[in-house]
């Protein structure tokens, strides 16, 4: 499964791109507020640092202005992935992008179905929520696992990028259903590194290697 980091925080992504965990970014309007940076200039600065796909997302919410500010984000570098809300108007911006070479990621997907119509439209990535159905108290998990069983069943090659990560089992159910990619923020792909038992066991080794009064350097 491909790492994505959801986040503008230049920092935070270039230290998880030192250690080969970034396979991508993701933004939002939120992410680039949160930023307070020009997005054009924080998504170059992003695309700079990492190869894979860097997902900028238009805020006009009509087919022709969507493809207009689609067209401009992807001026910023080849690497750049347009990104789109999942609504009708959405998926006709997604048809002509794709239909012109672009790299497209609709987002906002809460349905298979939805998810079937991103795939219809040639989307490279569908992003379903999964933290903001657990929110309503739905299972986001069985939202991804119906699309990989839909996409599956014909051959669809769009990614499937589970969003709206929360926790470390958001991650490992995502990568256990089989996701093409999870995006998460910075410290949700740290926190994976956490276990109690390893802390403990830490603790008990360099406890005794103290007793024995030995250096290694």
């Amino acid at each position: 499964m491909k790492f994505f980091v959801d986040t503008a925080d230049v920092a935070a992504i270039a230290e998880l791109n030192d250690l080969g965990m970034v396979d991508g970014v993701t933004t939002n309007p939120s992410l680039i507020l949160k930023s307070g940076r020009d997005i054009t200039e924080v998504t170059k600065e992003i695309c700079d640092l990492v190869d894979g796909p860097v997902s900028a997302e238009v805020v006009a919410t009509q087919a022709d202005a969507m493809i207009a500010e689609g067209r401009k984000l992807a001026e910023i570098a080849e690497n750049i992935t347009v990104k789109l809300p999942l609504t009708w108007d959405g998926l006709k911006a997604c048809k002509t992008l794709t239909d012109e070479g672009k790299m497209v990621n609709v987002t906002l997907c809460f349905s298979a179905n939805q998810a079937l119509l991103a795939a219809k439209a040639g989307a490279s990535f569908i992003s379903p929520f999964i933290g903001r159905l657990d929110d309503l108290n739905v299972d986001g998990m069985e939202l991804i696992e119906d699309i990989r069983t839909i996409y599956d069943n014909y051959g669809y090659e769009t990614e499937i990028l589970a969003a709206s990560i929360r926790t470390v089992n958001h991650m490992k159910e995502a990568a256990l259903i089989g996701a093409d990619v999870a995006t998460a923020p910075p410290g949700v792909i740290k926190q994976m590194a956490n276990h109690v038992l390893t802390d403990k066991g830490l603790a008990a080794f360099l406890s005794d290697w103290e007793k024995t009064g030995q250096k290694i350097l």
